[in-house]
C-alpha cells in the first residue's frame, strides 16, 4: 500500500512534517506535534504566551493556569501536563509579573487572616527580612505561600515571638562580646 514515507523534522518548528507516496503513486501530506525538548522549538510558542498573559491577567495562580492550558489542548515542551512549575518558569522568563493576592505591590505588614508578611514578621521580631527567609529556611518560622512567587503568609505566636527576640537579643550580645 506504501511505496515510501518522507519525514522532515526541520521544516516548522514543533512538528514532523511527513510525506506517505502510495503505491498508486498518490502522496499525502502531514503534520505532526513533536514532543521538544525546549520551548524555542516549540510548536504555538507565541498562542502559549498570549493565553499565560491572558489567565494571568485574570488573576489566575501558576497551577490554574496549567490546568486550563491542559484543558485547552496545550501541552509541555517534553510532552507531558503542564505544571504550575513550567507556568512560573515561562512568567519568569516571559517577565509576566506574578499576580499579588492582595492586588497591590506593597504587602501589608499583617496579614487579613493575622498571618505577618516577611516585612511585618521582621519588623515584629527586630530583624532584617533576609533573617526571616533564613528562619524559614532554617525551619525557626512557619509559612506558606499560595504558589511560588506569591508573598509569604507567616504564623507567629506571642510565644515564639518571645522566643524569637531572646534568641536575636543573645545573637546580638554574645556578638558585641566578641569584638
Amino acid at each position: 500500500m506504501i511505496r515510501e514515507v518522507v519525514l522532515d523534522q526541520k521544516r516548522t518548528r514543533g512538528q514532523v512534517w511527513l510525506k506517505i507516496v502510495w503505491q498508486t503513486g498518490a502522496t499525502s501530506e502531514h503534520h505532526v506535534q513533536r514532543r521538544v525538548q525546549t520551548y524555542r522549538d516549540y510548536i504555538d510558542i507565541d498562542r502559549l504566551r498570549q493565553r499565560i498573559v491572558e489567565l494571568n491577567a485574570e488573576h489566575k495562580m501558576d497551577a490554574e493556569i496549567a490546568a486550563i492550558l491542559n484543558q485547552e489542548g496545550f501541552v509541555a515542551a517534553r510532552g507531558c501536563a503542564f505544571k504550575g512549575e513550567n507556568v512560573w518558569l515561562l512568567r519568569t522568563r516571559w517577565g509576566i509579573p506574578t499576580v499579588k493576592i492582595n492586588g497591590v505591590d506593597k504587602n501589608p505588614m499583617r496579614w487579613p487572616d493575622g498571618s505577618f508578611s516577611i516585612q511585618g514578621a521582621a519588623a515584629e521580631l527586630g530583624v532584617t527580612p533576609q533573617t526571616v527567609f533564613d528562619y524559614l529556611a532554617r525551619g525557626l518560622l512557619a509559612g506558606r505561600q499560595l504558589a511560588k512567587g506569591q508573598p509569604w503568609q507567616i504564623e507567629l505566636s506571642d510565644d515564639q515571638i518571645r522566643q524569637l527576640r531572646n534568641r536575636v537579643r543573645r545573637t546580638k550580645r554574645s556578638k558585641k562580646e566578641a569584638s
